[in-house]
């Protein structure tokens, strides 16, 4: 009996299939020899996006050549970022992609999301700003499905909880006022930053969000609970409404 990788055997049903090549030629291990040594050379910023990922699928399919493979994943989703961040049932669409490559891919992006949230959890947030936009950004902006987070501060406005509320359809988040206050009064938090995205790829906030906002603030002023910021998060960028002067 032998054993095979479950990422080489073929699929039943429909399948995008890149045109991959399950052999190595004679050449492939001097070009994965070449690359790595680039990358080693020269960091993120001397490979692309599709090289980036045949390093990393190298350790999920050690005897196959995985340029196609990165290739198609690039065409399919459009960046490196993207790929990590794609849905477990649209990565699994492409031809060649198993259980393996799938807990690779997502062993990167959870590792992404740890080490983001390591620089920011129980550190006063307002004076790593910028960490805590990375952390958001990694966290959301490729989310399919609009989502709405609370970040929880202490009275140094350490971050001490970050919890997912709500997460609605592509374009809507239902967001109650008082249930955000309520858990915020649970954990003795004294001040909290709203954070959404927008999967449309557009950070601007619309009318809905701008109310919401306004509502949220108006009952944490009643009961001692300060809103410093409003983050959209998007794949594009990311808007503060109290830059806006929203808040």
């Amino acid at each position: 009996m032998t054993s095979e990788n479950p990422d080489s055997q073929p699929r039943i049903g429909p399948r995008i299939n890149p045109g991959i090549n399950p052999r190595i030629n004679p050449g492939n291990s001097g070009h994965r020899q070449r690359l790595r040594a680039r990358f080693r050379t020269g960091g993120v910023l001397a490979v692309a996006d599709y090289e980036l990922l045949e390093l990393l699928l190298y350790a999920a399919i050690p005897r196959r050549d995985v340029k196609p493979l990165a290739k198609a994943l690039i065409a399919r989703f459009g960046s490196y970022a993207e790929v990590i961040s794609a849905p477990v049932e649209q990565l699994r669409e492409i031809s060649g992609i198993g259980d393996t490559v799938i807990t690779t891919l997502k062993l990167v992006e959870a590792s992404a999301q740890k080490l983001a949230q390591g620089k920011i959890m129980d550190k006063p947030v307002l004076s790593n700003w910028q960490a805590l936009i990375d952390y958001c950004q990694i966290q959301m902006a490729y989310q399919k499905r609009e989502q709405f987070r609370i970040l929880f501060l202490d009275r140094k406005n350490r971050l001490i909880a970050d919890e997912k509320q709500q997460e609605g359809t592509i374009d809507h988040t239902p967001v109650y006022p008082r249930e955000v206050i309520k858990r915020a009064l649970e954990l003795h938090a004294t001040a909290i930053i709203l954070v959404h995205n927008h999967p449309s790829g557009d950070p601007t906030p619309s009318r809905d969000d701008v109310e919401m906002t306004k509502n949220i603030e108006q009952a944490g002023q009643q009961l001692g609970v300060m809103l410093h910021d409003h983050l959209i998060i998007s794949k594009s960028g990311q808007t503060s409404l109290k830059t806006l002067g929203l808040i």
